[in-house]
């Protein structure tokens, strides 16, 4: 039972099929591991072990994940009977009252959830360091960031506690903690799986996994639009595990060693990126220095506006849902900073900044005409220690200043709305993961995994254990 930590999700599925084990068993050892590894990480915040046990002792879906460990992010889909936070003190005591239907996809996938993985309020900054919960460690230097939002779910996946966990991004938050914990993190395209309404189409459901086909055969049991949904991604060609392993074709590949506005970008993820680009034209690709013609600057300001605004709208639907707005302590400093920045935001002036983002989304459409996919590091650093993205009560602002260096890359891809996926392939000198970021055309994931599977026979990453594992 020890080595089930290192068997990825569809593995411990084999065994479940094969009678070698029985969910109850994958579900023990699971709480056994996060007992036993969750208090040097911080990455699971509510934990469901009981509900997880009657779950797997009872009859269960014949899905591609039957009996499979699985953990939640605090943040997103709900859990029908489950604390749901959204990392925030305002939410502590709400618990949800239906399953979300990405929920009910992963139930019928046969997925057991036995727990939920923190986040950082309302899901806001690159770090999950949270007031309400404290902050989640990397599992390679207990010093660093896991990244966020996602940081949960990702040092629990990296300490080997389970296989996969859910994870959602609006600007990075499944790319950026993959990228600190050395994971396969992939954003899928505007609309290919259910999620809460969200009027600024940033936000995407997926998960965090060791392995791509883990990552491929999850988005095979969960992707498809609700009906009236406000965005619907491509019809998929054949399910994505079937791409895992399918030869790519010879890819025409841009790579960025500089940041959008020219901002020079951290030595460690440079060479990550020239690694994985040499890598990329050893493997037969087509490989050239190109970046598409966009003004960081707008950029960076529109997209600022519309996630003042989105939080704005998130704390007062949390209102609406308590019947009673926050108390003075129960928001954190940037969240009111960022809340009161969108309340004062007029209508055009939000027009406006979604008008030049859809720019920006065309700009990087031209740019795939010529390009299968764009190479970037995920991230503008390595890990950075804890307390990086603090900020004086003066100035709560300057922690978000602070998080647009260190995420120069992963928020386009929410604004234009195409896949994007993070890739351990490089570790520095201190032996830390440098994640490696390629974006593909719009519905196109199926090129992502191609490719990430080659990649993946190329450079193996699987057999790297963080100093904190299971």
């Amino acid at each position: 039972m020890e080595g089930l930590s290192l068997l990825d999700a569809i593995a411990q599925a084999e065994l479940v099929r094969r009678k070698e084990v029985t969910p109850a068993e994958l579900v023990e050892a699971a709480i056994a591991r996060i007992e036993r590894v969750n208090p040097a990480t911080n990455a699971v915040v509510t934990p469901l072990y009981e509900p997880a046990r009657r779950t797997a002792a009872g009859p269960l879906p014949n899905g591609p994940f039957t009996g499979v460990p699985f953990l939640l992010k605090d943040l997103g889909p709900p859990l029908g009977g489950a604390r749901m936070t959204s990392g925030s003190a305002f939410l502590r005591d709400y618990v949800a009252p239906a399953d979300g239907e990405l929920v009910a996809r992963y139930k019928r996938a046969g997925l057991v959830v036995v727990g939920k993985t923190n986040t950082p309020e309302f899901g806001l900054l690159c770090t999950t360091e949270p007031l309400l919960f404290g902050p989640t460690r990397n599992p390679w230097d207990t010093a660093r960031t896991a990244g966020g939002s996602s940081g949960g779910s990702a040092a629990a996946v990296a300490a080997g506690m389970v296989p996969a966990a859910h994870g959602n991004d609006g600007g990075g938050s499944i790319r950026i903690p993959a990228s600190c914990c050395g994971l396969f993190g992939l954003k899928p395209s505007r609309g290919r799986t259910p999620g809460e309404v969200d009027p600024t189409g940033l936000s995407v459901e997926h998960a965090l996994t060791r392995s791509v086909r883990d990552s491929a055969a999850l988005l095979d049991a969960t992707a498809g639009a609700e009906p009236g949904a406000a965005y619907q991604a491509p019809p998929l060609a054949r399910p994505y595990l079937q791409e895992v392993g399918a030869p790519p074709g010879r890819l025409r590949i841009a790579f960025a060693t500089r940041g959008l506005a020219g901002e020079t970008l951290h030595a460690d993820c440079v060479a990550a990126v020239q690694d994985a680009a040499a890598l990329c034209a050893d493997l037969g690709h087509e490989v050239e220095e190109a970046s598409p013609s966009i003004v960081g600057e707008f950029l960076t300001n529109a997209f600022t506006m519309l996630w003042e605004a989105s939080t704005a709208a998130q704390i007062d639907a949390a209102a609406l849902l308590l019947r009673r707005p926050p108390a003075d302590d129960e928001l954190e400093p940037l969240t009111r900073a960022l809340a009161r920045n969108g309340r004062g935001h007029s209508a055009s002036a939000l027009l406006i900044a979604m008008g030049l983002l859809q720019i920006a989304a065309r700009s990087v459409g031209q740019f795939h005409e010529r390009y299968d996919l764009w190479l970037t590091p995920t991230l503008g650093e390595p890990p950075v220690p804890l307390g990086t993205f603090d900020a004086p009560p003066e100035n709560p602002m300057a922690a978000f200043d602070r998080a647009a260096e260190f995420v120069p890359f992963t928020p386009l891809s929410n604004v234009t709305g195409q896949p994007a996926m993070s890739l351990p392939l490089y570790w520095n000198a201190e032996g830390l993961p440098v994640g490696v970021h390629f974006v593909a055309r719009y519905g196109d994931e199926a090129t992502l995994f191609r490719l990430a599977g080659q990649l993946e026979q190329a450079r193996p990453w699987a057999h790297r254990r963080p100093p904190v594992s299971a």
